[in-house]
């Protein structure tokens, strides 16, 4: 009988087994895979999610890391380029390197990881999840997180389905040589397709992290954005078949708490498997941090109360409280950005107002205001 197992290593899943084990609890995490893994991302860090490494006591600034000192705006014959907040620090990293380093700090605290070992039902006692079955057996637990991604098979198997009303968008990534490896704002280019944009984000050991996000459309086609949006560009930038380092791989982009509640008797869900996606940008990467530290919190109280049920029924409006500003207001932009006429004005306006896209940057990025 373990504390709390958690279900997926990556960023939720680590943050969580982490924080807890950091408590003092018995942590068991059980990962599908074996690391280091691919991971479809953009690989890009805002400063909120460099806060929540920090918290994890992850050291940023040893080899690795390439740090990034905002966003860069293109879009309607413009640039314009937008520091962080408050002089904070972003970063890139592949998602390789990253959550196989997240999945060892937690063994440092003290949890234990289960490679290669996929789960394949909840195991449930009168109405509660009471752990877990997998590939090799049954592991009991006082709690679980469902921490397995956009699929989340563990939810599903609870009945827990992406409401149809917020459409799961779609990512394509891939990884080219370039002389812009080195460029120090994360580049976003805006006015690709009706609510989608490109990305070319340096990755500081000579590729660049470059793809698409197309987050509203029912049936995007990345590929061939993608291949349009390269052929445009510059071929001194490298973006082109000789320089690839690997072929262009996709990834589903659940948004804006797609699946809910994030509640069940004795599961929580953190990261993709909530649907923790800011609808804006596609970036997931910070809300996973934080959704397993709130989860680690919510958990840590609970053990300590006399009425700990009480105290899980929480979660869902720690959750909620962090980032429904940026989610409800997300969800009602790029639903009007579908609109190839409002994706245009919006682009076109936003770029001729710094002030503006700054305002814009904050609320909608879920950046600290």
């Amino acid at each position: 009988m373990h504390d709390v197992i958690v279900v997926g290593a990556g960023p939720a899943g680590s943050s969580a087994a982490t924080h807890l084990a950091r408590s003092g609890l018995d942590v068991l995490v059980l990962e599908k895979s074996t690391f280091p893994r691919e991971k479809v991302c953009g690989d890009g860090l805002t400063p909120r999610a460099v806060q929540e490494l920090k918290s994890l006591g992850v050291n940023t600034s040893d080899g690795g890391w390439f740090p990034t000192k905002g966003v860069r705006l293109v879009g309607a014959g413009r640039r314009l380029e937008l520091p962080w907040p408050d002089g904070a620090l972003g970063l890139t990293r592949t998602r390789s390197d990253l959550d196989d380093l997240l999945a060892r700090q937690a063994i440092r605290a003290g949890a234990t990881l289960r490679e290669n070992t996929k789960v394949t039902a909840p195991l449930t006692a009168n109405g509660r999840v009471q752990g877990v079955r997998t590939s090799t057996g049954t592991h009991s637990a006082r709690l679980v997180i469902a921490a397995d991604g956009a699929s989340s098979r563990l939810s599903v198997a609870l009945g827990l389905r992406p409401n149809r009303n917020r459409p799961i968008g779609i990512a394509g990534r891939r990884y080219y040589r370039s002389p812009r490896h080195d460029d120090g704002h994360l580049e976003i280019w805006l006015d690709l397709a009706p609510a989608g944009y490109g990305w070319i984000f340096g990755m500081g050991d000579g590729t660049c992290n470059v793809g698409v996000a197309l987050l509203r459309t029912e049936h995007p086609d990345y590929h061939r954005l993608c291949s349009r949006w390269l052929a445009s560009l510059p071929p001194s930038w490298g973006f082109t078949e000789d320089n690839t380092t690997g072929p262009l791989r996709g990834a589903a982009l659940p948004m804006g708490f797609s699946r809910r509640p994030h509640y069940l008797p004795g599961v929580l869900l953190a990261g993709d498997s909530g649907g923790m996606v800011n609808p804006t940008s596609g970036e997931g990467i910070s809300y996973a941090l934080e959704a397993g530290r709130l989860a680690a919190e919510v958990i840590t109280s609970a053990f300590r109360s006399p009425f700990p049920e009480h105290v899980l029924r929480k979660y869902p409006a720690a959750v909620t409280r962090a980032n429904n500003a940026p989610f409800t207001l997300g969800r009602a932009f790029t639903r009007a950005l579908e609109n190839p006429q409002v994706m245009r004005l919006a682009t076109h306006q936003g770029l001729s107002h710094p002030p503006l896209m700054r305002a814009a940057l904050r609320l909608l990025g879920g950046l600290p205001t």
